[in-house]
């Protein structure tokens, strides 16, 4: 396996100066677990999660310009490219986005910008099959066919463009496990995990 990441080469004890992990992959596939993790072994790092921001551009744009996908929104990603760019400058410590993108254009607006900004951004996609991501979905307790299962698909598709990379397959592989293959890769310590 080929990784290609821009690792931050002035490391801390069990941390670096501004870098941001971006987890993503469809839903269901491990994201928020595995932000989760590394923020629990990470002691100086902080989940900044842009669906927060989705929620707030839905409930302040009228619903006569409304979209299906907050996504879609130009606000969205520039006032996420904004944040993460001051975070990056402020906070000295690992950002940890867990956020499935799967448009090119809208990652090149947020991740490409960032970097070349000459912002550390190391980008990976936690991939599984479909139907080990739609026994994941059931098991949190998504009906069937829901919102996050229809996506599946779409998903799947979008991240196979070669932007999305590196890919870490986690069919056989625990949270643990796949925090500490993201925190090898980027070159940061981890405190021991309290379960596997």
């Amino acid at each position: 396996m080929k990784f290609h990441i821009r690792v931050l080469k002035n490391i801390k004890c069990y941390g670096v100066d501004s870098m941001i992990i971006w987890i993503n992959g469809a839903f269901g596939a491990g994201k928020t677990e595995t932000a989760n993790e590394l923020h629990r072994r990470i002691p100086k790092s902080f989940i900044y999660d842009p669906e927060i921001l989705g929620q707030t551009t839905r409930w302040v744009i009228p619903k006569e310009i409304g979209k299906a996908d907050f996504q879609d929104f130009e606000v969205w990603r520039e006032g996420n490219y904004c944040f993460l760019k001051y975070l990056a400058r402020e906070y000295d410590g690992v950002l940890i986005v867990p956020m499935t993108i799967v448009n090119p254009q809208y990652y090149d607006e947020i991740i490409g910008r960032l970097r070349n900004d000459g912002v550390t951004v190391n980008h990976f996609v936690l991939s599984a099959t479909k139907e080990t991501i739609d026994n994941r979905l059931l098991g949190r307790g998504e009906e069937i066919n829901s919102w996050a299962s229809q996506q599946i698909d779409r998903c799947l598709k979008g991240l196979r463009n070669e932007r999305f990379q590196p890919r870490i397959e986690t069919e056989q592989l625990s949270i643990s496990e796949v925090a500490e293959m993201i925190a090898e890769m980027v070159g940061v310590e981890l405190l021991p995990a309290t379960h596997k």
